[in-house]
């Protein structure tokens, strides 16, 4: 998988971050040590540049190799930095995917091309931490069948662990019957799907969250996140794939805090033309998980009221500075030992198959 400068190169870093970082903090509950395992973490493959180099694409690539701005702890580019981040704060292991979709434009051969370097490199890393990542497989979304195909070989052959997607593949929502090849391969494989938005730009007008505040990630990527799920039940597609397990990122956007509208919409609503068989809270108790960045008590209590602590993973949003919500969870008093394990690791261990 890796040739053999690589890994020592790889092997190299990992030796050098395990002599200079401080000591690895250990997260335990009562006297019993808890594994913590973070869904959320954000990586490029520099790699990529040489594949999309004379393509307007480029600049997507060239962009997040070279961002590394007082909202980052690290860069996104694996190395020893993100290793020690993770030291810091506690993570055992982090699932790596490579989110934001900005492939999903291109044509067969190349997203191909794209897609390959990406879950390759991806599991390349794994392979040399496999104590400390997971890799979840970059798919071409736009070609549904072709995501079919990516993913079966990056979880049969590469051994990545599940696949992470962005809310829509050029403005639209992938719950038609045309993306069910992809659905499909995600039921059969058993993997777990985690979704990470874009800022909403298929759903706002352009230009509508520029300004001051980050709107485009503070209100356009929950947006996003919200839309996504909300197709996802009322058109059906979870009923068509009851097998299907989806991570909604940034604590599932703003749906939990309306799921008591949206639980109506199909009983009230005339118009709502509903193709979901169930009220839109049953899917998160057996299909849709949410992350934990949420950031304070009360909204962590919300979202354990609403789908119970066991459709709640941990997730960091790694490297971008957002506060660590370990302590939160282990200081929350609605929750007990048992669920405080689940949402830091323990779910997450049983879904990736992590031993």
């Amino acid at each position: 998988m890796t040739n053999r400068r690589d890994f020592l190169k790889a092997s190299a870093g990992f030796l050098y971050v395990q002599a200079a970082t401080p000591k690895r903090r250990e997260v335990s509950i009562g006297k019993r040590r808890a594994k913590v395992i973070d869904i959320h973490g954000h990586f490029v493959a520099p790699e990529e540049l040489d594949v999309v180099k004379d393509t307007p694409l480029a600049r997507n690539v060239s962009n997040n190799i070279g961002r590394g701005g007082t909202d980052q702890q690290g860069s996104l580019v694996l190395g020893p930095e993100r290793l020690r981040v993770l030291d810091e704060a506690g993570i055992d292991i982090q699932v790596l995917s490579h989110q934001g979709g900005w492939w999903y434009g291109a044509d067969r051969d190349l997203a191909r091309r794209i897609v390959n370097v990406q879950n390759q490199k991806l599991a390349e890393w794994c392979s040399a931490h496999s104590d400390r990542f997971a890799g979840l497989a970059s798919v071409a979304l736009q070609h549904p069948e072709m995501a079919a195909e990516q993913l079966e070989e990056a979880v049969k052959k590469l051994g990545l662990k599940g696949v992470g997607i962005a809310g829509h593949a050029g403005g639209e929502v992938p719950f038609s019957p045309k993306y069910d090849p992809f659905w499909a391969k995600v039921q059969e494989l058993g993997v777990l799907c985690f979704v990470h938005p874009g800022g909403a730009d298929n759903v706002l007008r352009d230009g509508a969250l520029r300004g001051r505040g980050d709107l485009g990630n503070i209100i356009g990527n929950p947006l996003e996140t919200t839309v996504f799920l909300s197709h996802m039940i009322f058109e059906g597609t979870l009923d068509r794939f009851p097998g299907v397990k989806i991570c909604g990122a940034h604590a599932g956007g703003y749906l939990p805090s309306y799921i008591g509208r949206t639980d109506l919409a199909c009983d009230v609503r005339t118009n709502a033309n509903c193709a979901n068989k169930k009220h839109p809270r049953e899917y998160f108790k057996d299909q849709i998980l949410v992350d934990s960045m949420i950031f304070n008590e009360e909204g962590l209590r919300h979202l354990v009221a609403e789908f119970g602590a066991s459709q709640i993973v941990y997730g960091t949003d790694t490297p971008y500075k957002w506060l660590s919500t370990v302590d939160l969870i282990l200081k929350a008093p609605f929750l007990k030992d048992g669920e405080k394990e689940a949402i830091l690791g323990g779910t997450l261990m049983k879904l990736l198959r992590i031993g």
